[in-house]
């Protein structure tokens, strides 16, 4: 079992910048990758980004390249991702999840989510 605790979510206003973190604890040895999801009501869960854990290979969607990027510590099991030049479509529930394994396919395990804001 891997359990996700996301945090930095917030309100802000277009243009600010966020940090938001993905802290993970157990069997974190099994993971392969984490990935950011985001939800919003009446549509459908996007992949954000997603990062290899063994490399730091990382995946971003089109919507948030050149604005996000993703990091991680390995030692504190913990995945970073900031997020720059923020819009009001940004506004969403950001949920972390953990691909467990040796290669990619669908999350294994989510957090609860971290409640990102963006005002105009």
């Amino acid at each position: 079992q891997v359990q996700l605790v996301e945090s930095g979510g917030g309100s802000v206003q277009t243009g600010a910048h966020l940090r938001l973190s993905c802290a993970a604890s157990g069997e974190t040895s099994t993971m392969y990758a984490m990935s950011w999801f985001r939800q919003t009501p009446g549509k459908e869960r996007d992949a954000v980004a997603s990062i290899r854990l063994s490399d730091g290979d990382t995946y971003l969607n089109h919507f948030v390249r050149g604005r996000f990027t993703l990091s991680r510590d390995n030692a504190k099991n913990t995945v970073y991702r900031q997020m720059d030049s923020l819009k009001p479509e940004d506004t969403a529930l950001y949920l972390c999840a953990a691909v467990i394994g040796d290669r990619w396919h669908p999350p294994h395990y989510w957090g609860k989510g971290t409640l990102v804001a963006v005002s105009s």
